[in-house]
């Protein structure tokens, strides 16, 4: 078997994603290479998304998703994106269909080059989420951050995009929160057994939040997609927002649809910035010369 494979860094609004093209093989991008290419500043990314051979009928690729940390998730909506357009610019081809680990995503790339991505429906119910202490509702939550009586944070919405997420909903703009300190805390918290991204909320009107995520396995990023569907269907269940709502965020701006039938449609840019090979067990990669697609 061939040692390397090719690669792509891409960015889906600041979040940065490493596309790793495993098509044609049995293996897999070891957690190992994923800190090895997290440690090196050309390759430090967010999220890899590892192409695979398709697993279910219908579908065109099994992704893989691991985060810096080398942990595995089960969503990435950036990275979707970015997989989307790296498979795109190879075939021609607009539309797709992916499995994960989080069920089947349908994803289109449109004329004026943004991506939708049906990133499914979310998940409410507190032992799906999962949480370690039952809620009838999820929309607020016992947890908080700071004096009992005078906390930083408190009671956040809580949701599963096929991943945990808390947000917590802020009056005060975002960089006056010191997400550094407290995010760790939250993501490990034993409120979630499987950690989560933990989302600061701001609400600017009913069509528009700003948002800031410390994403788990990650860390603080700029860009998380699947916080970025999982705080839009959270204010529009709490009344704070409708269901078409556009997001910003540090790496910039976002649109979800939470369709009536209950799917989150999320569409947003994705940035090709360079390619090379890489090796998925040990994480050596060379850069290409030029920017060449898959």
């Amino acid at each position: 078997m061939q040692q390397t494979v090719p690669f792509a860094r891409m960015n889906g609004l600041g979040n940065i994603i490493l596309v790793v093209d495993m098509r044609g093989r049995t293996d897999r991008v070891t957690p190992q290479a994923a800190i090895a290419l997290n440690a090196d500043p050309a390759t430090a990314f967010d999220q890899i998304m590892a192409i695979h051979d398709p697993k279910a009928e219908g579908t065109d690729a099994f992704i893989d998703i691991l985060n810096s940390d080398g942990t595995k998730s089960q969503a990435c909506g950036n990275g979707t994106r970015c997989v989307v357009q790296a498979l795109s610019a190879e075939s021609g081809r607009k539309h797709f269909v992916f499995h994960t680990v989080a069920g089947i995503l349908n994803a289109d790339e449109h004329e004026d080059g943004t991506i939708s991505v049906d990133m499914g429906r979310p998940e409410f119910a507190w032992d799906k989420i999962p949480l370690s202490e039952e809620f009838a509702d999820t929309r607020s939550i016992e947890l908080q951050i700071g004096p009992i009586d005078a906390p930083v944070l408190h009671s956040p919405s809580v949701a599963s995009m096929g991943n945990p997420h808390a947000i917590f909903w802020v009056d005060q703009p975002i960089d006056t929160y010191d997400i550094r300190r407290f995010g760790p805390l939250l993501e490990n918290h034993p409120m979630f057994p499987e950690r989560a991204n933990i989302t600061l909320a701001r609400v600017l009107s009913p069509t528009e939040i700003d948002m800031l995520t410390w994403e788990r396995g990650a860390g603080l990023t700029l860009a998380c997609g699947s916080a970025a569907c999982a705080t839009a269907v959270s204010a529009a269940r709490t009344g704070r927002t409708g269901r078409d709502v556009w997001l910003n965020l540090p790496g910039g701006r976002i649109h979800i649809l939470w369709r009536e039938d209950d799917h989150v449609i999320m569409t947003g840019p994705a940035e090709w910035e360079f390619s090379g090979t890489v090796d998925p067990a040990t994480g050596i990669f060379a850069r290409d010369t030029e920017a060449l697609a898959f």
